[in-house]
């Protein structure tokens, strides 16, 4: 179910198709639905894999992907208790290896305890589990919590953001709910049945994590200054990115057709409007094999929320499958069909969206487009003229298309000017002459009654007169008694007829006067092009006093989630750090574990340059994730830390055993997070270009947040540990 075609529904919008009954969504449904159930797959799968390769006990593997299955039980019921449908946004954003990261540093405990102790006798075994079960068991709970806590943002998001993420985090909150009740309870059950024993042999995937590990940290450790300059060095480069990523607000979903607009002159008539639509969809039909249908549409009926004339149709241009093109993208083919479409149906412009999109902007924004300028002002032909000077300036920044004003302008009018001084000699009075000329378009001069209905009874010149200016001059007007013979007199001698350009339509908004001017952005993000025009506009356009312009579309939305987010993120970081502070009494430590949020943000940053993608809402919805992870194995490693601590150890004794112990459950937590993401971020089907930044920013930056924790932290922790700032000590 595509939540996209599903916002106007939930958001209050007017109650309208949001997709056309000439656009079938039936088979991109089912696509994006096989998307989402492909990914869960896959990356189930990879979770499974990961786990019985580190844990080297394949029931203790088996035991943790139990928690897969029952957590995603609690999401469903949660769903369903809540209305939810499983959707896009819903189901395509969870991981499975974001779920079961309590039960993997429970059931990794469990097992190098059994594997270290040996114990004999079921006693020994249950009280080994026991202890070890008691041991994770706070900072499991502290850590999913944290997971949970800043997933919260996302449901004070609203409009459209809203719409499509608060579903996804419900679910993700519902599931990881699930997941914590099953690590404190199901695992150790489960544990003390099935885990008898333990094999003494150690999985090679996990020797050979260590091998590599060992003498990095050894080095590391030689050098903690240097150590930790790297890792302050690597984020501040990292910030560096930002700028060149730009930004969007969500990646456009492939909706496999094409929404194609064919504006002509408002003058344009029905016919000529018709001839037009048929000569492009045999242009299009006939030129290009990728296309499967063409349906056109022209003119929408006044009562519709979304009216427009006969000078406007909306074009459905339905695709064969992606492989049989001969473009690579659909960018390219939509270039080849604008080119060939200007250079064969001349007089019409064009401009080009998707269905679902192009309906949804229409509801949002107004407007049929990715960017909208509403210009505001009092005259209605001076609004005119700036509009056009704004769609001519926008059109120059690199990554317009498909700019252009709002047509307000160019509808034939007959229009009548009465000369005061003629009918002020012919004794007349400006009523006299004014019921001429209302007779031409028809005057009410009784009802008809059938049954209960009344009808008005009009009476008006006959069509051939009305659209004739030389017989509309010859209506004779009747002159006031005591004129002798002359009791009629031309229209002609008493007035002016002229035909001239009238507005279109009049657009108001706040009290004043509108006019929009629209574009697409091809090639490049959303926020930068908004800028480089906004920029080109103050400098090159004059926009006159006590007029002003606005910028809307989807960089509205993009603004307003950003701004929303700029302020519940941070609220959310703060609420952690207070839960770090709580869980370990010290500020230090706590400032210590929130270190992994910059390094996990590093990752996330370059790994969306490396794949050429913008910031995004859905990137941010990754990096929140992302940092929920990236705390749950900084509160592992610490809080083993802080127990060798309270065993006797030192400082740089405690931190290098707890690293060495605890170098498992965190490789396994954050690969089991990232190849659980792996598939979404490598997706190319339906519904993946929402999926791919998310995955990305999570994957790239689990990479460096791992390698802060067992690199870094485990280095600099002396310099926290409460009651000694001296540097720690190199071996």
């Amino acid at each position: 179910l595509v939540q996209l075609a599903e916002i106007k529904g939930q958001s209050g919008y007017p109650d309208t198709h949001a997709i056309d009954t000439f656009y079938d969504r039936t088979e991109l449904i089912q696509r994006t639905i096989r998307t989402v159930q492909t990914n869960l797959l896959e990356g189930g799968l990879l979770v499974v894999v990961v786990l019985l390769l580190f844990l080297g006990n394949l029931r203790g593997g088996l035991i943790v992907a139990s928690a897969i299955p029952l957590s995603m039980l609690a999401a469903c019921i949660a769903m369903k208790a809540m209305g939810l449908s499983g959707n896009l946004m819903s189901l395509g954003a969870i991981d499975f290896g974001l779920i079961v990261d309590g039960s993997v540093v429970m059931i990794e405990n469990i097992v190098r305890v059994l594997h270290h102790e040996r114990p004999v006798g079921k006693e020994a075994r249950l009280a080994a589990i026991r202890r070890s079960a008691t041991e994770v068991a706070r900072p499991v709970a502290f850590a999913v919590g944290i997971i949970i806590l800043v997933y919260l943002p996302l449901l004070a998001l609203t409009g459209v953001e809203g719409k499509m993420f608060r579903p996804m985090a419900l679910t993700v909150v519902s599931a990881l709910i699930g997941s914590l009740v099953l690590a404190l309870t199901l695992m150790p059950v489960l544990a003390s049945f099935l885990l008898t024993r333990v094999s003494e042999k150690e999985p090679f995937l996990f020797a050979l994590a260590r091998r590599s590990w060992r003498p990095a940290f050894e080095r590391a450790r030689r050098v903690p200054r240097l150590t930790f300059g790297v890792a302050v060095a690597a984020f501040v480069a990292s910030l560096a990115l930002v700028p060149m990523l730009g930004a969007e607000f969500i990646p456009s979903l492939d909706e496999g057709a094409i929404a194609m607009q064919i504006w002509r002159l408002p003058s344009v008539s029905l016919e000529e409007s018709n001839r037009i639509s048929t000569q492009a969809e045999r242009v299009i039909k006939e030129r290009f094999p990728e296309v499967d249908t063409v349906v056109s549409r022209t003119g929408r009926a006044e009562i519709a929320t979304d009216p427009m004339g006969v000078e406007i149709s909306d074009t459905y241009v339905m695709l064969h499958p992606p492989d049989t093109w001969r473009f690579e993208t659909k960018a390219e083919l939509i270039a080849a069909i604008d080119a060939e479409l200007t250079r064969s149906v001349p007089g019409a412009m064009f401009s080009y969206s998707q269905p679902i999109e192009l309906r949804v902007a229409e509801l949002i924004a107004g407007v049929r487009s990715a960017v909208a300028i509403h210009l505001y002002g009092d005259d209605i032909a001076r609004l005119k003229e700036v509009a056009d000077e704004i769609a001519a300036v926008v059109s120059e920044v690199p990554g317009a298309s498909e700019v252009k004003a709002e047509q307000t302008v160019g509808l034939p009018l007959q229009r009548v000017k009465i000369d005061r001084h003629a009918i002020a000699r012919h004794g007349l009075n400006v009523d006299d002459v004014l019921q001429v000329v209302q007779a031409i378009g028809g005057i009410e001069v009784g009802s008809v009654v059938q049954g209960q209905r009344r009808f008005p009874l009009l009476v008006r010149f006959d069509e051939r007169v009305r659209q004739d200016p030389d017989q509309v001059a010859d209506l004779r007007v009747a002159l006031p008694p005591g004129k002798g013979d002359r009791g009629m007199v031309p229209l002609g001698q008493l007035a002016e007829i002229v035909i001239e350009d009238g507005p279109a339509q009049i657009s108001r908004e706040a009290v004043s006067r509108r006019i929009n001017v629209e574009a697409n952005v091809r090639g490049r993000d959303l926020a930068s092009f908004v800028a480089d025009a906004r920029e080109a506009v103050d400098q090159d356009v004059e926009i006159p006093p006590g007029w002003h312009v606005e910028w809307g579309g989807q960089f509205e939305n993009l603004a307003a989630a950003a701004e929303r987010l700029s302020i519940l993120v941070p609220l959310a970081l703060g609420l952690i750090f207070l839960l770090l502070y709580q869980a370990f009494g010290s500020g230090r430590l706590a400032s210590l574990i929130f270190l992994n949020v910059p390094m996990a943000t590093t990752g996330g940053l370059v790994a969306l340059a490396l794949r050429g993608y913008p910031l995004s809402i859905s990137a941010g919805v990754g990096f929140i994730a992302l940092f929920g992870v990236a705390v749950l194995n900084g509160v592992v490693l610490v809080s083993y830390i802080v127990q060798r601590r309270a065993d006797g150890l030192g400082p740089v004794e405690a931190a290098a055993d707890a690293a060495a112990i605890r170098l498992r459950p965190v490789l396994m937590t954050a690969m089991v997070a990232a190849l659980g993401f792996l598939p979404m971020a490598l997706a190319t089907s339906a519904g993946a270009e929402v999926q791919r930044p998310l995955a990305t920013v999570v994957i790239g930056g689990l990479v460096t947040s791992t390698l802060l924790t067992m690199l870094v932290l485990p280095v600099i922790y002396p310099w926290f540990d409460r009651g000694n700032t001296t540097e720690p000590e190199a071996s």
